[in-house]
């Protein structure tokens, strides 16, 4: 019996995750030259004592996300100075791994995750943003749409 569990608790573990090779493949993934992007969105969640926060972006990241968690705020900034909710302009470096052929096609075929590379992101700067000055005043307009 105690065999039958353990090839049970080993068959489990490896049937749900990576193959070795593969984990050592993505452990060992070298990033390339850092790529700085523009998004504006608001942050979502902020994380003071790790100095992280989880954003939204509206335009797309370039794998295709619009909300980026866990991203590293330098710890020169005031992140306790961070509001949910409100529009910024994020600064974003982008650091890019490239993932072998191999895994790729594992992750797809086991996992059915496109997946080709392995993205850290940092936060360079924000800035808030002031959209409701934006606005033109609703009670001019909308008065002189009745008459």
């Amino acid at each position: 019996m105690g065999r039958a569990k353990a090839v049970r608790g080993e068959t489990g573990s490896r049937e749900e995750g990576l193959p070795q090779w593969a984990e050592e493949e993505i452990k060992s993934a070298q990033f390339g030259k850092p790529e700085t992007i523009v998004r504006t969105g608001y942050i979502l969640d902020i994380y003071e004592s790790d100095f992280k926060i989880d954003i939204q972006v509206y335009e797309p990241m370039p794998d295709g996300r619009t909300i980026v968690e866990g991203l590293d705020v330098p710890r020169s900034m005031k992140i306790a100075n961070f509001m949910k909710g409100f529009v910024y302009e994020f600064k974003v470096i982008l650091f890019t791994a490239p993932l072998g052929t191999k895994v790729v096609e594992l992750l797809k075929a086991k996992f059915d995750l496109g997946m080709k590379a392995i993205y850290r992101f940092e936060l360079q700067e924000l800035h808030l943003m002031d959209v409701e000055s934006d606005l033109p005043a609703a009670t001019t307009t909308s008065e002189s749409d009745d008459d």
